[in-house]
């Protein structure tokens, strides 16, 4: 008979997990033969501490299975008696006797058969020398560790008091000073100014410095120049929010054309992202206002409706628990989501009961796609932080994870994203990978630190992304970091490669080209260059029945206004939306619709030159789908019937004349279902629930009439160089993007057809416009590509191939040869 195990909930014991594919009968000579046994790594030839060799290991590769209260196999590692105790068949490792233990013959991989861990992180030969040597050298483990189940990592937010008095003003370079002193590790020299320059452009707003504002800063000779430098850029609001929206389209999985966005199975939020960004708003409530979100900004947690039928893993209530999870917690629940997850603790009741808040009904727990007849309680991953109440009604249920996502006491949600922000700044994380944020950081004081900073200066991303852009830390000289590190330990920035957005950006400043014009669908969502709160009204949404946005029955009403003009105007535009769908007439000719959208999403057109001197009529007929229609842009997918409403902004201008006309009591409405014309009811404002639209409304209302030339990929959608210098799809959550160089960039970068196009026009454009001199044509492309003038030998060589006068085909040849240099592709 088993020992009694000294674990509060005794489990009957096996030898080892897995035993039972060895046979009833195995025993500790079955692990190996003997042949087997002679190709085993040696163990180690030194003491081993099982804290520094030992628990490391087993947190890495056995836990997950066999600690934390489970016990996989029946097996458990929590205590050293649990790791003992054995069943009919023994012990599964004998002091003294490695080679005969199961343990190390599972953890070896030499039995293909017999391997542990079956997923997950294996061990390495040199980690099989350090479990023999312990073996050997009588298997001790202090009785203080223990793999008990216990609070997550990062989880709670910590004050952490600042090191004692250095030489550095930086509180990030006091606590990377801490760690150089107790690795008697010394600071390198700063980079120059040029290095910092570029470095800091790129990494603050997305572009290479300007040639002329590059100099200027060389010269410069103040002390705190840096710090101007930085305050400078991330003042730019413009090139902030395109810069930083390349960044949250990947986590939030937004973009501009792909699988849903045409039949209504995906919502884009660019409009309410850019805004958010352009405003620099306060973390805390970027957080609460996408996993509570009103109609501009419920693209994310409604997710993607996939054709067909998919895996119980990836219906919309999932994703958005797999993707609030992942991005704001930094917390992988795939694995959960069809099963207890062999990854890390989270189980299929916890991604279960996370998704259940945005069910539509009771949410039945399916394990590897196979319905298992219990349904999901609502929660929270965190019991630690709070709870939900279940019997809340969906929308309560949203409040109350914004409220417990973005609480003071929720350390998770700030550490995860200074984690996000020091890992696209320097190259590797605080905590890598920055998904796991249940392990440990390299830094921990450095990681609460700079995550209580965040929320004690209002949750401000720009003054995260101060502290880090002016550090000593951030101006060290760049080093090559792997994308994996055992040991991690920090020498300075990793040198990075331009991201897509970044290198494209770059080739389209060098050769003097852009994408083209935006349509006014990109004005109407940025809302950035006029501010909605200088207009001078203040539009309603408006229905045929007062309770509409709460409730009111499926049909079409026709809105109506009819106003006069003194004089025909300049410039006019509309901006509107309606829930669910709309046709908008003016002057009783058809001029625009959202289709079968259903999306709620603010529309914008330009009116000029269709109003006239005198009487105009502007007509929208909106339709209210019912509750059970999949196309409804229901907010509240719970709602016993769908909420209705219509919102309207006309700016007119005649010079500075203003004849603006919005949506209120002045409007008329026809339902179609009794054909009686009737003065509408007013329903509330731009914030009125469940649409919540607010400012951005008015921002869209009071963007220009012409369309833009837009100079920023992050605007665009991707094309075939985007694609393969690495711009993902977007269908899942993209936290990094991969590092390395693949074949198809390579292909793409030699004989690209996009590239060539680009750079064979701006070749002819440069020409065209070229100065007098080939030489000064070849030191304005250097300084442009690289931030520098060339050398002799570089103007020589250039100057052959440009050839004077200066010839289309051999600035071309300059061109492919300047975006090909690792100083061109590499932030260092």
């Amino acid at each position: 008979m088993p020992k009694p195990s000294r674990h509060p909930a005794f489990r009957p014991f096996v030898t080892v997990a897995l035993l039972p594919f060895l046979g009833a009968g195995a025993s500790l000579e079955a692990g190996l033969t003997p042949e087997q046994r002679a190709t085993l790594p040696a163990a180690a030839g030194r003491t081993v501490d099982f804290a520094r060799d030992i628990q490391p290991i087993f947190e890495a590769s056995c836990v997950q299975c066999h600690g934390r209260g489970k016990a996989k196999g029946s097996f458990s590692l929590e205590t050293r008696d649990d790791f003992l105790l054995g069943g009919d068949t023994g012990a599964p490792a004998v002091a003294g006797k490695s080679a005969e233990s199961l343990v190390v013959a599972m953890v070896s991989g030499l039995d293909p058969d017999n391997l542990m861990p079956k997923k997950g992180k294996r061990l390495t030969p040199e980690q099989v020398s350090l479990v023999r040597a312990w073996i050997d050298q009588g298997m001790a483990w202090p009785d203080s560790i223990t793999f008990f189940k216990h609070e997550p990592a990062n989880l709670r937010a910590r004050e952490t008091p600042l090191p004692a008095a250095t030489s550095f003003d930086n509180p990030v370079d006091q606590w990377i000073d801490r760690g150089f002193q107790a690795r008697g590790q010394a600071w390198s020299a700063p980079v120059d100014d040029r290095t910092y320059a570029r470095r800091v452009w790129f990494d603050a707003i997305g572009l290479p410095p300007p040639p002329e504002e590059l100099e200027t800063f060389v010269a410069d000779r103040r002390p705190d120049k840096r710090a101007v430098l930085v305050a400078r850029l991330l003042g730019d609001t413009q090139a902030y929010a395109e810069h930083w929206l390349t960044f949250w389209n990947d986590l939030l999985r937004n973009d501009y054309k792909g699988t849903g966005y045409i039949d209504g199975g995906r919502k884009q939020i660019t409009g309410w992202l850019y805004r958010a960004l352009a405003r620099n708003q306060p973390y805390d409530q970027f957080v609460a206002e996408l996993v509570d979100p009103g109609s501009e900004a419920e693209g994310f947690t409604r997710g993607i409706l996939w054709r067909g039928a998919v895996n119980a893993s990836m219906v919309p209530p999932m994703q958005a628990s797999q993707n609030i999870s992942q991005v704001f917690l930094g917390v992988n629940l795939k694995c959960a989501s069809c099963h207890d997850s062999f990854i890390n603790e989270y189980t299929l009741a916890d991604a279960y009961g996370l998704a259940s808040i945005y069910a539509n009904g009771p949410l039945e727990i399916a394990e590897c796609d196979k319905p298992t007849g219990q349904f999901a309680s609502v929660k929270f991953l965190y019991s630690e932080l709070g709870a939900l109440k279940p019997d809340a009604a969906p929308g309560e249920r949203k409040r109350q994870l914004a409220e417990l996502l973005t609480g003071r006491g929720n350390g998770r949600l700030t550490r995860t994203v200074v984690n996000r922000l020091w890992q696209r700044l320097l190259g590797y994380g605080l905590v890598e990978p920055v998904d796991e944020m249940d392990k440990p950081a390299w830094s921990p004081e450095l990681l609460d630190w700079l995550a209580e900073d965040l929320a004690s200066h209002g949750y401000n991303l720009k003054h995260t992304l101060t502290r880090i852009l002016t550090s000593r830390a951030y101006q060290l000289p760049s080093v090559d970091v792997g994308e994996t590190e055992e040991h991690y330990v920090f020498r300075g920035p990793a040198v990075r490669r331009l991201t897509a957005e970044q290198f494209t950006d770059s080739l389209r400043l060098l050769t003097r080209t852009s994408y083209g014009k935006a349509d006014t669908r990109f004005n109407r969502q940025a809302g950035l260059v006029r501010r909605g709160d200088a207009l001078p009204l203040r539009p309603n949404w408006i229905w045929s029945a007062p309770d509409a946005a709460t409730a009111t029955q499926p049909g079409s009403v026709v809105f109506r206004r009819t106003f006069t003009l003194p004089s025909g105007p300049t410039e006019a535009s509309i901006a509107l939306a309606a829930d669910d769908n709309y046709v908008l007439r003016v002057n009783g000719a058809v001029f625009g619709s959202s289709g079968r959208r259903a999306s709620t999403m603010t529309d914008f057109y330009d009116l000029t030159g269709h109003l006239c001197h005198g009487e105009n009529t502007i007509e929208i007929t909106a339709e209210n789908l019912g509750p059970d229609d999949s196309r409804s842009a229901t907010v509240d997918p719970n709602a016993s019937a769908n909420p209705a409403g219509l919102i309207a902004y006309l700016r007119i201008r005649d010079g500075s004349t203003v004849m603006d006309v919005v949506s209120d009591a002045g409007w008329t409405c026809l339902p179609l279902k009794d054909g009686t014309a009737r003065p509408v009811a007013v329903l509330g404002g731009v914030d009125l629930a469940p649409w919540r639209l607010g400012s951005h409304f008015l921002d869209v209302a009071a963007a220009p009439r012409e369309p833009l030339p837009v100079m920023r990929a992050a605007l665009v959608a991707a094309d075939p160089l985007m694609v393969a210098l690495g711009r993902p799809n977007r269908e899942q959550v993209v936290t990094v993007r991969q590092a390395g160089a693949t074949t198809l960039q390579a292909l793409e970068l030699t004989n690209g057809g996009t590239l060539a196009a680009v750079l064979g026009k701006g070749a002819a454009s440069l020409v065209a416009s070229a100065p007098a001199s080939t030489p000064a044509l070849i030191t304005s492309l250097y300084r442009q590509a690289l931030g520098r003038p060339p050398t002799a030998a570089e103007t020589q060589l250039a100057s052959s191939l440009v050839g004077a006068p200066a010839r289309v085909e051999g600035v071309e040849d300059l061109l492919w040869a300047l975006t090909m240099l690792p100083e061109f592709q590499l932030i260092r």
